[in-house]
């Protein structure tokens, strides 16, 4: 049978830029390369500058999980200027980083991925789409709609509880290095828990069991879509002052086991990168961003991250079976119930975290930049794990690199040749129609890429669909 490549690009309903080319034969796919096509340069754009800026200016890589970058500014110039955020800091930057995953997993599923199972009006913003494969009754079709609607104003209630101890959303204003700058009262605490009551009524009651619904009818979901099978987690949201005990463990799965994370092992490919190859093979904290366009033989604006020379995949499903939550498998449809549960496990932690908060104590410790130094911040964000790592020379910033959850997940092959999580998701999928990529679509979906959106299919010669925003 005939070769067929297909190009999609760009991939809608996900945050980002991103295409994915395919070579499909004997209705499988057999080679795939995911590309990220636009170039951001924040790490460019930082060097230079007060290391404070880093903690601004950082956030701005990402209207969805800024508090996300927040934190992990936070921590990397903590970690260079040697302080400790005082517990009612601690505690407001876990409720406001919390706050953000719900909002973003609440988003990922109703607004982004579910549309890829239920079948909305035929009118914007529901078409254009694919044909086919839409397999729940009119009145599930109907129950689905109301709650994409529904999804849209518990969003609004969560952004209103970063607000409270953020300042805004996106792009908090409240995060500093040595702390919080927003002060905690019983004002602000009761305002933010019935905020998150309400939100967790909808969160148990309505996200969970429409994610097992959907899990239970596209069964077949459950066994595609693998990728590499290794799986890695900074870990997340210190339960104590000193970091040691965490809501979401450090470690990584590989082989069968649960094995310990060393941040050193971490290195970024670029053979396939539009970068400077000089660069490739080093630790992020000894590397730079040395764009080089128009390199031969690469196809994506994002680096290879590796751990020990292996691709791993990030995200709910890493940080849920690294801790021990959930372990049934690794799939389009585990990536998503995973992911739903975690949604309430933070959710309920955040109740109990409100509740330590103690008015009238401090939230901030002074703290000074130092003339020479170097910092490192892990944490999570939705997507996965998120690292930065800062050079200070002459207190500016001498080299600040930024490791997304997307850049592993999305990344191209590394220097061995080896697929990223996603391209090896998509090798070996049966593609029933080629016109028609959905499985495609579900696969790369169930990942959350955190890449701007954009719409359509592009086939040479064919027009390409347009409607009007009112």
């Amino acid at each position: 049978m005939a070769k067929k490549v297909i190009t999609i690009d760009p991939i809608t309903r996900i945050e980002g830029h991103l295409k994915v080319e395919l070579e499909i034969e004997g209705g499988k796919v057999i080679n795939a390369r995911s590309s990220g096509t636009l170039f951001r340069g924040f790490e460019i754009i930082l060097k230079g500058r007060d290391p404070q800026d880093a903690q601004q200016l950082t956030q701005r890589a990402c209207g969805i999980c800024s508090a996300s970058h927040a934190t992990a500014a936070s921590l990397t110039l903590e970690s260079a200027f040697r302080v400790r955020p005082p517990s009612n800091a601690r505690i407001i930057r876990n409720l406001v980083t919390g706050a953000n995953f719900l909002q973003s997993h609440i988003l990922h599923f109703y607004l982004l991925a579910a549309l890829d199972y239920f079948a909305g009006p035929e009118k914007p913003p529901f078409i254009p789409r694919f044909k086919g494969d839409f397999r729940l009754s009119k009145q599930m079709n109907k129950d689905y709609l109301d709650h994409y609607l529904k999804a849209m104003e518990v969003r609004r209630k969560i952004h209103d509880m970063i607000a409270i101890f953020a300042g805004k959303m996106p792009h908090h204003v409240s995060f500093v290095p040595g702390g919080v700058t927003e002060k905690p009262t019983v004002d602000k605490i009761v305002s933010f828990l019935w905020r998150l009551r309400e939100s967790i009524d909808f969160i148990e009651n309505i996200y969970v069991p429409d994610v097992l619904r959907i899990a239970d009818i596209y069964k077949d979901y459950s066994k595609i879509g693998r990728g590499c099978g290794n799986l890695l987690s900074y870990g997340a949201f210190d339960l104590d002052d000193r970091g040691r005990k965490k809501l979401f463990k450090r470690g990584r799965f590989t082989d069968g086991k649960i094995e310990k994370m060393n941040s050193g092992k971490i290195t970024e490919d670029v053979r396939y990168s539009w970068y400077e190859k000089k660069i490739s093979g080093k630790n992020p904290k000894d590397s730079d961003t040395l764009p080089a366009p128009g390199k031969a033989g690469a196809y994506s604006w994002l680096k290879a991250p590796r751990y020990a020379g292996k691709p791993y995949e990030l995200g709910p499903l890493a940080r849920m079976w690294v801790n021990g939550d959930y372990r049934k498998g690794i799939s389009v449809m585990d990536r998503h119930i995973a992911r739903a549960l975690e949604t309430k496990k933070i959710a309920r932690a955040m109740e109990e975290w409100v509740l330590q908060l103690r008015p009238g104590k401090r939230v901030y410790v002074s703290c000074r930049v130092p003339k020479n130094g170097q910092g490192i911040g892990l944490t999570e964000a939705p997507r996965g794990a998120l690292g930065h790592w800062i050079k200070i020379s002459n207190s500016r910033i001498a080299r600040y690199q930024i490791v997304t959850p997307t850049n592993w997940n999305c990344s191209p092959r590394d220097d061995r040749g080896e697929p990223g999580p996603v391209e090896k998701s998509l090798i070996g999928t049966p593609v029933a129609d080629p016109e028609n990529p959905i499985e495609i679509m579900r696969i790369i979906r169930s990942y959350d890429p955190c890449m701007a959106c954009s719409v359509h299919l592009i086939v040479p010669g064919r027009g390409l669909s347009e409607f009007r925003v009112c």
